[in-house]
């Protein structure tokens, strides 16, 4: 009774509280900064070594190359960044990683009330968003090492049972200190956690520091599990981006493993030295050191990685086309889904949901003016995959809105509710064009050559409308705003223009009432599409301002 009370209740309380405050700690930052990280993640990662440096720091700061690695995954599924780009990225973040030890190695347990009540003061009496997640980043770094205090203290005492140590030394065999690290970093996810574990153990002396190393090599393998896990369902250059992270630790751990076989003792005498004696320091030191050292052996061959993943993951990805129909390209399904991507992949889905619209439109003009059949019955079966593209956005929508989105991430929400709706919109107006190519088939009316160069007018100046909003959405900036504004003023004007020409040609007779009646029902829809189009750039200008 008295080991459970001093001891095991100590111990997985103060593991408990560990877990939580860096679950608390990361979710804290992804919230808050995770949209401004991921911007940051995508645009420097243009070679291996900016991808290197961004991976560090993006990891460093979110105390998760779990989360990193995900994400990398996500964006690789996503067609956002590629197998070379990532390789960096997820090179940096195994450094980036190191930093948790780092900081744990310091004893700041007396500074955790402190970070905890500030904490929980910017949770509790501030109404705004930005400023509880970053009280939710204090408290959560405060109780994260409350729980290591606990944990230390519980520790402490185990080398007043008889045989606890024994128990201990068991696990000083190289092989079986590497499995223990690997399973224990895949079952909780997070390296960190278990080199953090790792660091408390040799600060009391229940681990020796050569199975300390071996542990932490073992960590770098369980450290594999999640992005493993997330690339599962995912397209093939997904698998292959958790296969460079898997890559890299296993050969890097092999490297190390032969290194420590012939040099253990100066290895431990160098960082001891470095450590000034503290064993705490020694642990994470090494860890970091052994983190760079593979990374600068590995960085040469970051080409021989990529194409060694093309052994293990063969094959390429189904294209996708229109006779496809009902088919989700970035979301949902076998979609790897993380909340810190989740709007990204939506929002390449809306942006392929755009373009099938736009084509479509294209396709239903043309159709109206030649009269074919394979066209029109096009223009319905590529209407039948945007209805079914706005019905599975929008329950998407629904579920990552319930989800732990970041902020900026959250606020945007709306908005893309309202692009899906748009961009359906645009379809219908397709659609629309192809039933009226019917109706010229079955009545067969035609139109002026006056009437069809209007028609082909306002087509090109809606394309670059839509083109426009597109872009502007693609961007996620407000780049073009003053060119939609105009073109969408130009539309209107030409809407009211061409309608006054087609109420004269057949006061003039120069034109059959059916044609009129369709001709005036196109001019319309066009310029409905442009409304459209304009609403989906003001919505994302609205987002950002």
């Amino acid at each position: 009774m008295a080991v459970l009370t001093l001891i095991i209740l100590p111990l997985v309380g103060g593991l408990g509280l560990f877990l939580y405050g860096m679950h608390m700690m990361g979710e804290g930052i992804e919230k808050a900064a995770g949209a401004k990280l991921r911007s940051i993640l995508e645009f420097f990662t243009r070679n291996t070594l900016s991808g290197l440096a961004v991976g560090f720091l993006f990891t460093a700061i979110i105390q998760s190359s779990s989360a990193c690695t995900s994400m990398v995954v996500s964006f690789v599924n996503s067609g956002i960044m590629d197998l070379y780009q990532a390789v960096g990225v997820i090179f940096g973040a195994n450094i980036g990683t190191t930093v948790t030890s780092q900081l744990v190695s310091f004893d700041l347990a007396d500074y955790a009330p402190i970070l905890v009540l500030a904490g929980v003061i910017m949770l509790l009496f501030f109404k705004k968003i930005f400023v509880q997640k970053i009280g939710e980043i204090l408290a959560g770094f405060g109780i994260l090492f409350l729980g290591l205090n606990n944990m230390s203290s519980a520790m402490g005492t185990l080398h007043e049972i008889p045989g606890a140590l024994d128990i201990f030394s068991a696990v000083s065999n190289p092989i079986l200190a590497l499995l223990v690290g690997t399973l224990v970093t895949a079952v909780v996810q997070s390296s960190s956690v278990t080199v953090s574990i790792i660091l408390l153990m040799a600060t009391q002396d229940l681990l020796d520091l050569p199975t300390c190393l071996f542990m932490i090599q073992g960590c770098n393998i369980g450290a594999c599990a999640t992005a493993l896990l997330s690339s599962v369902g995912g397209k093939k250059d997904a698998k292959r981006a958790a296969m460079i992270h898997l890559l890299f630790n296993g050969i890097g751990t092999l490297f190390f493993i032969i290194f420590l076989t012939f040099g253990m003792d100066w290895f431990i005498d160098t960082v001891l030295a470095l450590s000034n004696g503290n064993k705490g320091r020694f642990v994470a030191n090494a860890h970091t050191i052994v983190k760079i050292t593979q990374v600068i052996v590995l960085l040469p061959f970051t080409k021989v990685i990529v194409k060694l993943t093309h052994l293990f993951v063969r094959g390429e990805d189904e294209k996708i086309g229109y006779r496809q129909q009902l088919q989700l390209k970035y979301i949902g399904g076998s979609n790897v889904f993380s909340p810190a991507t989740a709007v990204v992949d939506v929002s390449k889905e809306l942006e392929r949901m755009a373009y099938l619209a736009s084509e479509n439109l294209n396709r239903a003009m043309n159709a109206l003016i030649t009269l074919d059949e394979d066209d029109i019955e096009e223009v319905y079966h590529v209407e039948e995959n945007i209805n079914f593209l706005n019905h599975e956005i929008t329950n998407y929508l629904v579920k990552i809105s319930q989800t732990n989105l970041p902020v900026e991430d959250a606020k945007s929400i709306g908005g893309l509710f309202h692009v899906v709706n748009d961009i359906e919109r645009i379809g219908d107006h397709a659609e629309n064009v192809a039933d009226s190519a019917r109706m010229r088939i079955k009545t067969g009316c035609g139109f002026s050559p006056e009437a069809i160069k209007e028609m082909t007018v306002m087509l090109e100046m809606v394309n670059t409308l839509v083109q426009y909003a597109v872009e502007m959405f693609r961007n996620d900036s407000s780049e073009h705003l003053e060119d939609i504004k105009r073109l969408e003023d130009e539309v209107d004007r030409k809407e009211r223009e061409y309608q006054q020409n087609h109420v004269d040609r057949m006061t003039r007779g120069e034109c059959k009432p059916e044609g009129g009646m369709i001709f005036s029902d196109v001019i319309s829809g066009l310029e409905r599409v442009a409304d459209h189009a304009t609403n989906i750039a003001f919505a994302i200008y609205n987002n950002d301002n």
